[in-house]
């Protein structure tokens, strides 16, 4: 079995590179807002990666706040990969969460040695394809693809259909007037805290973002399950995230 670095490496040297680089003429027919979400998100004559290495830390609630960091690649034609040290009680907790080739796993490892969590399965592959899916807000050089379907609510609400990773995305985006994203959100299949799977509404505010390597991406989010419901607060947050870096290829 390869390593946790090596599952990474592997993950990102297989992207693919390209020569393609983004011009504003390719959104030329997009709703308004959609247009402007992009324009923000991509300075012109950037590289239209396939993939992003990101270093983040953060709070995930296990229970309780608990404090991770971690590294994530997300290869679009593949999928992707994260991996972290959670500290509970001042312990490590060393594992992740995958979604390659179509398959869906989580491996969890008090101290990196004794199994604590060792899931796969149908539900957790389409779950875990929802979260490549609206994981897109990382990698926004695949939102600009013919294949994305842009339709809009209003002028701040433009609204992406996709089909990726063997699920029909339907990801709704809220911008400010320059572009800025300040929320998403999508319908994904889960099991919000231990219960049955099923399709409940997913998603995260934007706090903050910056720039890297072309790209504008949010760097500060709150994310969880009920979005846009007062379940919210109260029981559907369970991720606080902070991007440190991001690297495309």
């Amino acid at each position: 079995m390869m390593s946790r670095q090596t599952s990474l490496d592997e993950l990102w040297k297989s992207a693919p590179l390209t020569d393609r680089v983004f011009s504003s003429r390719q959104l030329s027919g997009l709703p308004e807002a959609a247009r402007r979400y992009v324009e923000h998100a991509i300075v012109e004559g950037t590289p239209l990666a396939s993939a992003v290495r990101l270093r983040m830390h953060g709070e995930i609630k296990l229970k309780r706040w608990c404090p991770f960091s971690a590294e994530q690649v997300i290869s679009w034609k593949r999928g992707m990969i994260w991996n972290a040290v959670v500290r509970m009680h001042a312990m490590p907790i060393r594992g992740g969460d995958s979604f390659v080739d179509g398959h869906g796993a989580m491996r969890w490892k008090l101290f990196g040695i004794v199994p604590i969590i060792n899931a796969s399965g149908l539900d957790l592959d389409r779950s875990a394809a929802g979260r490549v899916n609206i994981e897109s807000v990382w990698l926004p050089s695949v939102l600009c693809g013919d294949e994305v379907s842009w339709t809009e609510s209003g002028t701040s609400s433009p609204h992406a259909r996709f089909n990726a990773h063997s699920e029909t995305a339907e990801i709704d985006f809220l911008v400010d007037e320059i572009g800025r994203l300040k929320s998403v959100s999508m319908p994904r299949w889960g099991n919000p805290n231990g219960s049955e799977f099923r399709c409940t509404n997913f998603g995260g505010f934007v706090e903050q973002e910056r720039r890297f390597g072309g790209y504008t991406i949010p760097t500060r989010m709150r994310v969880g399950w009920y979005f846009g419901s007062e379940r919210f607060e109260s029981e559907g947050e369970f991720y606080r995230v902070m991007i440190d870096d991001a690297a495309y290829r």
